[in-house]
């Protein structure tokens, strides 16, 4: 069964992660590419996954980071975890 994406449970913050990172950096294109590659891709996760059983992470959030565990010379999830 494919998992769904969840939203945060409402918690008080009072930075606005988009105003620290500029409007130029090259990691919003990428986020930008990256929000369309898996919709095209979402046919094809649907057909990978049983109608029943547990929930699995969703595919696109996993292609991410593996994405920017690439692109930052992370080694390990681990490691991902916690520069994230």
């Amino acid at each position: 069964m494919r998992g769904r994406k969840q939203g945060q449970v409402s918690v008080a913050c009072l930075l606005n992660v988009e105003t620290m990172i500029s409007a130029d950096h090259p990691i919003r294109a990428i986020k930008d590419i990256m929000g369309v590659v898996p919709r095209e891709m979402d046919e094809h996760f649907e057909e990978m996954y049983a109608k029943e059983g547990r929930p699995s992470i969703p595919p696109e959030r996993l292609l991410l980071a593996k994405v920017l565990m690439a692109l930052y010379t992370i080694r390990s999830e681990r490691q991902f975890c916690e520069r994230l």
